[in-house]
Formats: structure tokens, C-alpha cells, sequence
């Protein structure tokens, strides 16, 4: 019994990380959706998260993580705006991939996930201190 309220603690705490991470990425491609030059060269790309289970030597899942983050490949917005510094020969600026409303859709479903699995250790430690008390009694 104590092992799996373990595996629950420690999938529970995976998960909080990895929802951690996407929200991370959710927050830079928000601070970037307007940026058109990156070190890199070319307008910012939008940046997923690959989520992956941890599986053990049993085949048994202990969690997850974020195994990558790899750029989002779709179209880059065209706008014409000749004045702009970045503007192509046709006058037309390449701004990232990245759509505000989608990143908040995101941002809430991550922030719901976080939330979930913090519930979750909420709970695995109420079993663990009413265990407790039940072998002091």
C-alpha cells in the first residue's frame, strides 16, 4: 500500500513539473508573438512541448516529462507593412506563428493539469497523515 501512495506522489510530482515546463514555453511564445528577428535569424517560431511517459525497467509508468521542445512548423503571418525594418521586397514582414488566443487556451488547460496533480498530492498526503494517526491511536 505505502509503495504505491509513493508512485502516486512521484507521478503527481512529475506531472506538476511537465505542466511547468509547458507553461514556461506557453509564456515565451507570448512574450514573442510580435518578435520578426531572432539569433537564430528569421521571425520567432512558436514552441511546443512533447510530453512522454516514464516507464520503468517493468514497463510500469512512473510519470512524465516533457521530452522535447520542437518548433511549431506551421505559416509564419505575411503582413504588409513596407516601412518596417524587416519587411521582404515586396514590403510584407514574416511574424511568428504564434496566435495570443491560442496560447491562453493553453495556458489554461496546463494551468488546470498543474492543479490537478497538485490536488493529487494534496490528497496522497491526507492518506499519509491519516495513516499516521491511525497507527499512534
Amino acid at each position: 500500500m505505502s509503495d504505491d501512495m509513493f508512485k502516486g506522489l512521484n507521478i503527481a510530482a512529475s506531472g506538476l513539473s511537465a505542466h511547468r515546463q509547458w507553461m514556461d514555453l506557453i509564456s515565451g511564445n507570448i512574450a514573442n508573438a510580435n518578435t520578426t528577428r531572432t539569433p537564430e535569424g528569421g521571425p520567432f517560431r512558436r514552441q511546443l512541448a512533447v510530453f512522454m511517459e516514464m516507464v520503468d525497467a517493468d514497463g510500469e509508468v512512473r510519470g512524465v516529462k516533457v521530452s522535447e521542445q520542437i518548433d511549431d512548423e506551421s505559416e509564419l503571418r505575411r503582413v504588409y507593412e513596407p516601412q518596417h525594418p524587416d519587411a521582404d521586397a515586396e514590403g510584407y514582414v514574416s511574424y511568428p506563428n504564434v496566435n495570443v488566443v491560442t496560447e491562453m487556451v493553453d495556458l489554461i488547460a496546463a494551468s488546470r493539469a498543474y492543479e490537478a496533480n497538485a490536488t493529487t498530492l494534496e490528497a496522497i498526503k491526507s492518506n499519509f497523515m491519516r495513516a499516521l494517526q491511525t497507527l499512534q491511536a
